[in-house]
């Protein structure tokens, strides 16, 4: 959308449905403290495929590259990075506002469970109070400069994804998928919706999408053969990744260490990205 450019004036115009003006405008004011240069959303048409691990893993690559780096994590009831980063301190606020909490290698996180005094409790919450604290997590925290935060985004495309693509300036998405064929279908209503609000699609990622024996090296398609590239090749996205059953990643989380985890995993994405998204 041009800097002369009004709502009333879509209509007529020669650029219309091409300039993302089918998103609300304008977006949510970032915090005054805050600068954000990318907003990259990891999405996926369901739960348990690995947005959280996708997620962490691209953060971890960008903060290698000297990038300044962010995560906010917008799966309220059901927050995982922070595990994920070892992260046990409670985010802190003040009069000026909410202040993320900082990863060893020094990614900022925002997640619920950095709120509540028992991680472990439960948020039951409405749909539209689950949006509003997302939109205050971009409104209300002192993110500082970031060079690119990466939003975790809850499965599906209910009121969260929405309220993201509306209120924040998401430049481009990752959408995370596993070999199923149910799961692969499922993940084109995410495509679909990504269509739908004139948001990027700039790559395809199934995980668990191969077992690399340790002893021969032999890969092994556990839950079958993927069809990401198929999915890929249909709404031409360039970019598509596989990431591998890998137990030791899983242990690396486990013990809140994924940045000190020694595999690239990701790398070609994470380069993709930053050619991409300027």
């Amino acid at each position: 959308m041009s800097e002369n450019c009004s709502k009333e004036a879509c209509s007529g115009c020669p650029s219309a449905g091409g300039c993302g003006s089918a998103r609300q405008q304008p977006f949510a004011a970032l915090h005054a403290g805050s600068h954000v240069k990318h907003v990259i959303a990891i999405v996926s048409g369901k739960g348990g495929v690995g947005k959280s691990l996708v997620t962490s893993l691209m953060a971890v690559q960008m903060q290698r590259r000297g990038l300044k780096t962010a995560i906010l994590d917008a799966d309220i009831t059901g927050p995982s990075i922070p595990k994920a980063f070892g992260i046990t301190d409670h985010a802190k606020g003040d009069k000026n506002g909410i202040y993320p909490v900082t990863g060893t290698a020094g990614t900022k996180i925002m997640s619920m469970n950095l709120l509540l005094e028992d991680a472990a409790a439960p948020v039951v919450w409405r749909g539209p109070v689950i949006s509003g604290a997302v939109k205050q997590f971009w409104t209300d925290v002192i993110w500082g400069d970031i060079d690119y935060m990466f939003i975790d985004m809850p499965p599906g495309t209910g009121d969260v994804p929405l309220t993201v693509f509306q209120s924040l300036p998401i430049n481009g998405i990752l959408v995370v998928t596993s070999p199923q064929e149910l799961v692969s279908m499922i993940v084109e209503k995410a495509l679909n919706m990504s269509t739908m609000m004139k948001v990027p699609v700039l790559g395809l990622i199934e995980n668990m999408s191969y077992f690399e024996c340790p002893d021969c090296h032999t890969r092994h398609e556990i839950f079958g053969t993927g069809h990401v590239q198929d999915a890929a090749d249909k709404y031409g996205i360039a970019h598509t990744a596989k990431l591998p059953i890998d137990p030791q990643l899983a242990a690396y989380c486990d013990q809140g260490k994924i940045e000190d985890y020694p595999t690239s995993y990701l790398q070609e994405t994470a380069e993709y990205v930053l050619k991409t998204v300027k």
